[in-house]
């Protein structure tokens, strides 16, 4: 089985394997990987904004919902999906989450929000 490594703002990496087919956001859901969701994973927000680091070309092709649902992310970059959007194929993938997608979870969940690792000031 294919393994995907998210790593997060907060500098948590959790790697797991995955059955192919299945969403990033699914995946990460499962493994209580902090990857938000706003809109419950429909491509009707960008709140599971993630950059693919490698294997970003066995992923699921974007189509055009997701492509407009992008605009509206913030730092979109080249290696920019929607984690509701990309499905998993036979390849091991390493996505980075987004700081737009981690504040999007923790308003998902209020409660979790003191487990929040803040910068040190400088």
């Amino acid at each position: 089985m294919p393994k995907v490594r998210f790593i997060d703002p907060e500098g948590t990496v959790t790697e797991v394997e995955a059955e192919p087919g299945r969403s990033l956001l699914d995946i990460a859901e499962e493994h209580d990987v902090k990857l938000g969701s706003a809109c419950g994973g429909v491509c009707a927000c960008s709140s599971c904004h993630v950059w693919v680091r490698k294997g970003g070309e066995s992923l699921s092709e974007m189509e055009e919902d997701e492509e407009d649902r992008l605009d509206m992310a913030f730092d979109v970059r080249q290696n920019s999906r929607l984690g509701c959007q990309a499905r998993l194929d036979d390849e091991d993938v390493e996505v980075e989450i987004t700081e737009e997608s981690i504040e999007a979870w923790y308003n998902e969940h209020p409660e979790r929000r003191h487990e929040r690792k803040l910068p040190r000031p400088g």
